[in-house]
C-alpha cells in the first residue's frame, strides 16, 4: 500500500527523471525511438549505483524509507539544485544536508542594493561564521574600522574581545550586550559547522582570554534577530539605533539594517550607560 509521503517522493523522482537527457548512441546521435522523454529507470539506477528494482519501488511509493546516502546519490544523479535536493530529502522524511561552511560570495544584487541605499540605511552583512563580508558607506561612517588585519580581522566575535573599537562606539550596556550575544551566536555557529577549522581555531585563539572563557562556559546559544543600541557617532554624538537582521539561508548570510531614531543631537550618556531595553523580543537565548 502506498503512503502519502512515498507517493509524493515517487512523483518527484518521475518528474526529475523525465527531464534528464538520454545517453547518446555510439555515433553521437541521441536516441530518437523512445516513446517517453528522459532516462529509463535502468539508466538512472545505474548512475545512482542502486538496483533498478529498488528504484522502481521508490517511484511507485512502495520502497522502505531511503537512507541519506541513497538520497544523496539520487540528488547527484539528477543534478539537482540545492533547493531541489532539500525538497527531495524532506519528501523522504529527512532533514536536508547542512553545508560544511557558509558561502564566501555575497549576492551581486544584494551588493548593488546596499550601495544604492547609500546614506539612507546603514547595512552590514556577515556570514555564518560571524565574519563581516560587506557593508555600505554609511555603515563605514557609523562604525569606522570594525574590521582589522590578521586571520580573524573580519570576525565580529574576535574583534569584540580583542579590539578597543567597540569601547569607542558603544556605551557600557551596549558592550556587555555585544559580548554576550556574540558569544552565544558563536556557539550556534559551531553547532552548524562543528568541524570547521576556521571556527575551531577562532575559539582556541579566544579561550586564552579570561573574559571570553567565562562567557563561553555559560553555554548560552542563540540568534540575534533585533536589538536596540546606542552608538557614538564621531560628529553627531550619541545615536539611538534599532537593528533588524534578515537571513539568507542558502548562503548563510545575515543582513543587518540599522535605523537611527530621531533624538536630540549630542545627548548625554545615560547613567550607567543604560538606555532602555536592549535585546528585542525576538531574541532567542537560552542556557
Amino acid at each position: 500500500m502506498q503512503n502519502a509521503g512515498g507517493a509524493d517522493l515517487g512523483s518527484f523522482l518521475r518528474s526529475r527523471r523525465a527531464t534528464m537527457t538520454p545517453p547518446t548512441g555510439a555515433g553521437g546521435s541521441r536516441h530518437s525511438h523512445r516513446r517517453v522523454p528522459g532516462l529509463r529507470r535502468q539508466e538512472l539506477a545505474e548512475i545512482a549505483s542502486i538496483s533498478v528494482e529498488y528504484y522502481t519501488r521508490l517511484e511507485q511509493g512502495r520502497a522502505p524509507r531511503p537512507s541519506r546516502d541513497v538520497l544523496a546519490a539520487l540528488a547527484r544523479s539528477f543534478e539537482l539544485t540545492a533547493a531541489e535536493r532539500d525538497h527531495l530529502f524532506r519528501l523522504a522524511g529527512e532533514l536536508p544536508p547542512t553545508p560544511s561552511e557558509p558561502s564566501g560570495a555575497v549576492r551581486p544584487g544584494l551588493l548593488r542594493l546596499i550601495d544604492q541605499l547609500g546614506p539612507a540605511i546603514p547595512i552590514t552583512v556577515h556570514d555564518g561564521r560571524l565574519d563581516v563580508v560587506a557593508l555600505n558607506s554609511f555603515a563605514r561612517e557609523l562604525f569606522g574600522s570594525v574590521t582589522g588585519g590578521g586571520s580573524y580581522g573580519r570576525n565580529i566575535v574576535h574583534r569584540a574581545f580583542t579590539s578597543p573599537v567597540f569601547t569607542e562606539l558603544l556605551d557600557a550596556g551596549g558592550i556587555d550586550q555585544l559580548l554576550r550575544v556574540a558569544t552565544a551566536e558563536l556557539r550556534a555557529a559551531l553547532a552548524r559547522y562543528p568541524d570547521d577549522p576556521y571556527l575551531l581555531g577562532l575559539i582556541q585563539d579566544l579561550t586564552v582570554r579570561p573574559e571570553f572563557r567565562e562567557r563561553w562556559e555559560h553555554c548560552e546559544v542563540g540568534f540575534w534577530r533585533s536589538a536596540f543600541k546606542r552608538i557614538r557617532h564621531p560628529e553627531r554624538g550619541w545615536l539611538d539605533v534599532d537593528t533588524e537582521m534578515l537571513h539568507d539561508p542558502e548562503r548563510d548570510h545575515w543582513v543587518t539594517l540599522y535605523s537611527v531614531r530621531p533624538h536630540t543631537p549630542d545627548a548625554p550618556e545615560p547613567p550607567g550607560g543604560q538606555a532602555g531595553p536592549r535585546i528585542g523580543s525576538s531574541e532567542s537565548l537560552r542556557i
